[in-house]
């Protein structure tokens, strides 16, 4: 009799053990900036679970995904998130120049899954992100390197017009203070118009015209755009 009840005493000791292994952690997440003259606006962690995500990658972007890669709005991916369970992170408030590093905490609770966007200015619908990460179950530090990639949801004329919601083509700003005016458009059509890599900005070195409001002298980049060190506690 003794020898059931110590062998159900340790069944229930390696359940609870496995659940252990599964259950809530506290992350803290360091994101750099690792562009030449880029911005990121204000950036959205999110902790859920593997039926959700930010967004996909090859397939078209949600309304909410267009909202935040147009506008820096992640109202709507917020919301999402939360109503399915998640657990969401403002890592910052504010657009982020390139150098910069930010840090922040987030409780994950149940969730197994991390992802990340934050619209990268001035692009007319780039983002950096990060799409449904695992996270480990293993405790320490923990380095992935970040893409940028277009929503395909707006031409990319590289016109800085003060638009940002969707539907309004043009680029809200430059918080770099580094771009022209006058462009005629750097591209009249998108081949894809789903999510996909970024192909990064043309510009150009006219700052009363030419084709692009950003100078290709600071504007372009190569992946990858951020460095993310998550850090399971």
């Amino acid at each position: 009799m003794k020898l059931k009840q110590t062998v159900k005493s340790l069944a229930v000791i390696s359940t609870l053990f496995s659940a252990a292994q599964v259950s809530a952690a506290n992350l803290d997440i360091t994101l750099v900036n690792l562009t030449h003259s880029l911005a990121f606006t204000p950036v959205l962690v999110a902790a859920h679970d593997q039926d959700n995500s930010l967004f996909t990658l090859g397939e078209e972007a949600t309304l909410a995904l267009q909202k935040m890669a147009e506008g820096g709005d992640t109202s709507d991916l917020k919301s999402d998130v939360s109503a399915s369970g998640g657990t969401t992170l403002d890592l910052t408030s504010a657009p982020t120049l390139a150098g910069t590093t930010s840090t922040g905490t987030i409780d994950t609770e149940s969730n197994e899954y991390l992802s990340l966007t934050a619209m990268i200015l001035p692009t007319n619908d780039g983002f950096v992100g990060l799409d449904s990460w695992k996270i480990p179950t293993e405790a320490g530090t923990y380095t992935i390197m970040l893409n940028a990639y277009d929503a395909g949801t707006e031409i990319n004329d590289e016109i800085i017009n003060g638009g940002g919601s969707p539907g309004v083509a043009g680029i809200p700003a430059d918080p770099s203070g580094n771009a022209g005016t006058g462009g005629t458009g750097a591209s009249l059509n998108e081949a894809n118009t789903n999510v996909h890599i970024h192909p990064g900005s043309v510009g150009d070195t006219d700052t009363e015209g030419g084709i692009s409001d950003l100078d290709s002298t600071v504007h372009r980049w190569l992946n990858p755009v951020a460095k993310l060190v998550v850090t399971v506690n």
